[in-house]
């Protein structure tokens, strides 16, 4: 670990009191050189955080394998063992929605499905387009034409069904509908017909859409915009939730025993340990794309993921019945009741995040 030089002048910057060694007796502040190389100030940020003396990795350690412990004992007043709740849910959410961008992913699967979608659109060009040329031109044997014209039948059929969905899935970006439509115009049309409120509701959604493919925006290019502006409004949203998580957890304990900031700790290191096992998961996915197509394997990281969505589940009732100390049918009860209405609290915050997420492209 590389030190900062100290100053000659043995004043504190920060306080004034006079330093005789390295840290001023008054503040703790470190009386070194304000100009610092990078690696330093890098390597003195890492310190910071881990402490380097197992602060971090004991924290991190508890917060995965031992449910309710970290709550528990920084209630208890043993703060300086760990590191503090809200620094560490920080942490985790920055590393969680910052690491997999800068993560490598298999490009053979990115080069073999623009492979197949090629193929995939040389068929549909070919049946749809050249060979009612080669009908007309008596280029194709006549005893064929039965044969083929089935063919084209049944690929017109497929697009027609690959078409019904909201955002249509072919390849041709000059003919993008959304829910059966090629322009705003047309939409309202159906709208006007429409009896049960899904066209009115997805409005906004369809003429932003119409919006971007006017200014030239290809299909491909909106979801790829969708999904990384979902994915930068997500931490954002969880951290909104995090206080409704407490105020939920405050109206089911009692308000005199148990205090709303204790409730907050409780979920601070709660949504630490989700945002680590959703970590978990997307560095488990980048691993699992660089290995070889084999089904041992893909059973074996299905059953891990299994596993720890099940764990995500039971971690609540377990630091639940530790942080709380009620009895387990009392805390299984209460814990039931949690899940239930954060789950639809989660999921409703979600779907609104969705309709939001792509308005607001």
């Amino acid at each position: 670990m590389e030190h900062g030089k100290l100053r000659d002048d043995k004043t504190c910057l920060n306080c004034g009191h006079q330093v005789e060694e390295r840290f001023c007796p008054h503040c703790g502040q470190e009386n070194i050189d304000n100009r610092q190389s990078f690696h330093f100030l890098f390597t003195h940020f890492i310190k910071d955080f881990t402490h380097y003396d197992g602060h971090f990795w004991k924290t991190i350690h508890y917060l995965f394998t031992r449910p309710g412990t970290l709550t528990k004992e920084y209630l208890a007043g043993k703060r300086q063992l760990y590191v503090a709740p809200v620094k560490l849910y920080i942490f985790i959410s920055f590393i969680t929605f910052f690491l997999p961008n800068i993560l490598p992913h298999a490009k053979e699967e990115a080069k073999n499905s623009g492979h197949h979608l090629q193929i995939k659109v040389d068929q549909k060009e070919l049946s749809i387009h050249i060979l009612p040329d080669l009908q007309k031109k008596e280029v194709q044997p006549h005893k064929d034409a039965a044969t083929t014209q089935k063919a084209l039948d049944t690929l017109k059929k497929k697009v027609i069904e690959e078409k019904s969905d909201f955002f249509d899935r072919t390849p041709d970006t000059k003919e993008t509908s959304v829910m059966d439509a090629y322009s705003i115009k047309q939409y309202d049309s159906i709208l006007a017909k429409d009896k049960t409120g899904i066209y009115t509701l997805m409005r906004p959604v369809s003429k932003k859409v119409f919006e971007l493919m006017e200014e030239g925006v290809t299909k491909h290019q909106i979801w790829k915009k969708y999904k990384e502006n979902l994915i930068h409004t997500v931490p954002k949203a969880l951290f909104i939730y995090l206080p409704i998580f407490g105020f939920f957890l405050w109206l089911f304990h009692n308000k005199k025993k148990w205090w709303y900031f204790d409730h907050g700790i409780f979920t601070l290191h709660y949504f630490s340990f989700l945002l680590l096992d959703v970590l978990i998961l997307i560095i488990g996915e980048k691993i699992t794309s660089f290995l070889p197509d084999n089904n041992s394997l893909t059973l074996l990281y299905v059953l891990l993921c299994l596993a720890l969505a099940i764990y995500m589940m039971v971690y609540l009732f377990i630091a639940h019945h530790k942080v709380y100390e009620t009895k387990k049918r009392i805390s299984i009860l209460k814990s039931s009741l949690l899940f239930i209405v954060n789950s639809i609290g989660l999921i409703l915050m979600f779907l609104v995040l969705i309709y939001l997420s792509f308005i607001t492209l």
